[in-house]
């Protein structure tokens, strides 16, 4: 069994359905997003998408880079399979 911690992390970050859209627009997303195309996406503020980044990157579900003055992110690749397992091992 995994950390149950770290399980439970993982699942709040997916709790919020706006979280769940970022996880969406960036598992579609064939390049690295800015908070700002993501903003633009979702109709919401800087700030607040800026507050869900961090907690996908808290649970380890998106990864962040940056290039110049922005930092864009992209889904974790190995996240979506740790969540799928993760379903799986709680079934």
């Amino acid at each position: 069994m995994t950390n149950i911690e770290e399980t439970s992390e993982i699942f709040k970050a997916l709790s919020d359905p706006t979280r769940l859209k970022i996880l969406k627009i960036l598992g579609k997303s064939n390049s690295m997003l800015c908070v700002n195309a993501l903003t633009a996406q979702l109709g919401i503020t800087q700030s607040a998408v800026s507050q869900h980044l961090k907690i996908l990157r808290q649970a380890g579900l998106v990864n962040a880079e940056r290039r110049g003055y922005f930092i864009h992110y992209q889904m974790d690749k190995k996240a979506r399979e740790k969540v799928q397992f993760l379903i799986k091992e709680i079934l």
